[in-house]
């Protein structure tokens, strides 16, 4: 009688998978003002489809569209692809940990609930000091 398989077939092991880009990739964006999405997928080795879904997705990706409709992005969106591209395919980050890895290097990470209750407790103590000083 046939065995079962229980596990998934892999075309390689594990240990041996390679990420599917290296961060010594480096490109040279051209000197132009505008590109169009043609263009940034070409540069970035990124599908179309998937620029316009990171567009949804996070807010330093945010091109301009001509009056035509049609995307141009600057180079500083190009190199916002690039830096979501190294988090989501090589560091393996999923979208929600890439948006809060970027709003925490970007510096305008929102303050949590428990940093709130932080605050809060420490002013408490300034006030308890404060009254305690005051009072005979």
């Amino acid at each position: 009688m046939p065995r079962a398989r229980t596990g998934v077939a892999r075309s390689r092991p594990r240990g041996s998978q390679k990420p599917l880009s290296r961060p010594d990739d480096s490109i040279d964006i051209p000197d132009k003002l505008y590109f169009k999405i043609g263009e940034v997928a070409q540069l970035t080795g990124v599908e179309p489809y998937i620029l316009r879904y990171w567009e949804t997705e996070f807010g330093s990706l945010r091109p301009a569209k001509s009056r035509s409709g049609q995307r141009l992005y600057r180079r500083g969106d190009v190199l916002a692809v690039l830096r979501i591209k190294d988090l989501l395919y090589r560091q393996r980050f999923t979208i929600a940990g890439a948006k809060r890895h970027l709003a925490a290097v970007e510096g305008n990470l929102p303050a949590t609930v428990l940093d709130s209750l932080r605050r809060l407790k420490d002013e408490l103590k300034e006030i308890s000091l404060l009254l305690r000083k005051r009072s005979p």
